[in-house]
């Protein structure tokens, strides 16, 4: 009877990926779904509430920057909390037609690039033992480099 059952030295191509599969489906819908899920609320309370237009107004010259509108700012506000959440706000964004797709991909670089910095902040840098007057360092880097990026990304799209 023992020799029936798998050992993990013994799995096949099939059951590690069967294995991944599960866990990876895990991973999206106990991390990844909640934040999406999230962010689609949040435009949606947003846009009721009238906060949204009142975000559009105060970011407008900032985001004016990298030509886009001024709600944008909310696509990188969440996306510094979560890269799912960022992502779902653009796409909520997009859905309401406040964003266009030409917008969502100057963001995107900018959402990648500091996508997360609140989760890596705690599970990174704080289990690693970083010493904490270097965090906010970290921080700035990471943000310069998601505005760098959309700079160059509005210079390619201004190709296409």
């Amino acid at each position: 009877m023992a020799s029936t059952q798998m050992t993990s030295n013994k799995l096949n191509a099939l059951d590690m990926f069967i294995n991944g599969a599960r866990r990876g489906f895990t991973i999206a819908t106990t991390n990844m779904l909640p934040n999406v899920l999230i962010a689609f609320v949040l435009i949606r309370i947003l846009n009721v509430t009238g906060l949204l237009d009142i975000v559009g107004t105060t970011f407008r010259p900032v985001m004016a920057l990298w030509g886009l509108p001024g709600e944008g700012a909310t696509v990188l506000l969440a996306a510094v909390m979560s890269m799912g959440g960022g992502i779902g706000v653009a796409a909520g964004l997009y859905t309401a037609g406040t964003l266009s797709g030409a917008d969502i991909t100057i963001l995107i670089p900018g959402i990648y690039l500091m996508g997360g910095l609140v989760q890596f902040i705690g599970r990174c840098l704080g289990t690693a033992e970083v010493n904490t007057r270097y965090f906010v360092h970290m921080v700035a880097i990471a943000i310069l480099n998601a505005l760098l990026a959309m700079w160059v990304m509005r210079v390619v799209m201004a190709f296409f």
